[in-house]
């Protein structure tokens, strides 16, 4: 169902099963556009009483009404919890697109784990989520995406690649193995709990080490190809599905970049910022919860390499903002100078735990990168922010805003993002994918829980931090 045509359809129910008294007054000004109480997949009593403490200490209204929409949106419209035999299964869904992206799922559900030890039901749907990451690892550790049904072939079964029943799309992105580690090794450390981690995560960490291995192409093409056939050059590789050649330098090849779009040069810079971490996480884990030496001791040496190989070729020298990370690089000299709005990006490495904020070279590209000298950085009446190539010139993503804002050290520049953020929701209550930069009612994508669950994640933030840059 299409997200609008939803929220008229829940809108009276929700203001009828609502009853957080400290909510109503923001209600007066603005409409019941949250998911209907008894309409909701899950319900957080924890994000709950968060809601409630946001409300009743913001004097901003619409920035209350907002986050009580949007930090919720996971929880209220995409999560499918179950158990088998007592073991938490959680499937998570876009929002407007019905399947699992493992990247998306990690980053939905990220934003609850510092509640997770105050709310027992939410830690189990957490856990939920890593397992089911875990056997979708072990089915394909190429593909992003994944189906619920495991027999079920989809709109895109018809690529020319080895797809599988189950899976909703193969395309090849470093970050669909690091967002796993990501969110299993921060829930490990936050409540301690060693359930979801145990012979097949083992397994799948075995299978993340030969991928990415693998895709250093040191021993030439590598095993992973893909092509489709389409209009939309983004979406396919050049060279019979292999892509255009790299100069094996270390680096892992990624055939597309968070936004699922194919990459220019196939060593993309964030992403490999993002394995460096991940690496060491999944090490971490594998000697501390199982006394495992052979695979964590690989790990390492690759992490190691990995970092090396940035160090030694990722920076390119800038006539205007000095040295600055590369995009992308094929490891022949050739490079590209952009972001993109989607995380990985090299606005979002300080948040992924990749870079420190105050490294020079960091702060050197992040002028850059929010400058028009970034081709998709986009300036006009309604903001100004990144967007990139998957939706096209003149978007402006709200992700990428909202990155901003949580990466900065500048409380005027937290400010201006959480107000830019608050202008441009289009009059509907919550984040969308894109907007345009002269008009925010024109957008892409009503129903994109990620954008919504990160703006909630930015807000609580900023109001545990600086609450009087909320107003």
């Amino acid at each position: 169902m299409e997200r609008r045509t939803f929220l008229q359809s829940t809108a009276v129910l929700g203001a009828a099963s609502f009853v957080n008294p400290a909510s109503l007054f923001a209600q007066a000004s603005f409409p019941v556009v949250r998911t209907a109480q008894s309409k909701r997949n899950f319900t957080s009593k924890s994000v709950e009483k968060a809601i409630a403490e946001f409300a009743k200490n913001v004097k901003d209204p619409e920035l209350v009404w907002l986050f009580e929409n949007c930090f919720p949106n996971t929880l209220d419209t995409t999560v499918t919890y179950s158990e088998d035999s007592g073991k938490p299964d959680t499937y998570v869904i876009t929002g407007d697109i019905d399947a699992m992206l493992l990247r998306d799922s990690s980053a939905q559900v990220w934003p609850y784990m510092q509640f997770a030890n105050q709310d027992k039901d939410l830690k189990k749907l957490i856990a939920g989520v890593v397992n089911r990451q875990t056997s979708y690892i072990l089915k394909d550790p190429f593909a992003n995406a994944f189906y619920e049904d495991p027999d079920k072939r989809g709109e895109w079964s018809t690529d020319l690649t080895d797809m599988k029943p189950g899976v909703h799309e193969r395309k090849w992105e470093i970050d669909s193995l690091c967002y796993p580690i990501r969110l299993g090794y921060h829930y490990w450390k936050t409540t301690g709990d060693t359930a979801p981690f145990g012979a097949a995560w083992v397994k799948a960490m075995g299978e993340v080490l030969r991928v990415f291995k693998d895709q250093q192409q040191k021993n030439g093409k590598g095993s992973y190809k893909f092509q489709r056939t389409t209009a939309v050059g983004t979406d396919t590789r050049d060279l019979h599905g292999y892509g255009y050649p790299v100069n094996p330098v270390g680096l892992i090849s990624s055939a597309f970049r968070p936004s699922d779009d194919s990459t220019v040069f196939s060593f993309l810079i964030p992403s490999n910022f993002f394995a460096v971490v991940s690496l060491k996480q999944a090490a971490d884990m594998l000697e501390a919860i199982h006394g495992e030496q052979n695979t964590s001791k690989e790990m390492r040496s690759l992490s190691s390499e990995v970092a090396v190989a940035l160090d030694q070729h990722a920076k390119v020298k800038h006539p205007k903002y000095g040295e600055i990370y590369a995009f992308e690089i094929d490891g022949f000299g050739s490079h590209l100078l952009m972001d993109d709005a989607n995380v990985p990006s090299l606005l979002s490495l300080p948040y992924l735990g990749a870079i420190d904020v105050n490294d020079p070279v960091y702060q050197n590209t992040r002028k850059f990168v929010l400058s028009t000298d970034n081709p998709f950085f986009f300036k006009g009446k309604a903001g100004a922010g990144i967007g990139g190539p998957h939706v096209g010139m003149d978007m402006i993503w709200p992700m990428a805003i909202t990155i901003q804002g949580l990466t900065s050290t500048s409380d005027q520049e937290i400010k201006k993002c959480i107000q830019m953020l608050k202008a441009t929701h289009g009059d509907t209550g919550f984040m969308h994918e894109t907007f345009h930069k002269d008009d925010p009612k024109n957008f892409s994508r009503s129903w994109f829980a990620w954008a919504n669950t990160l703006f909630g994640e930015f807000l609580w933030k900023t109001y545990q931090n600086t609450p009087n840059l909320l107003g």
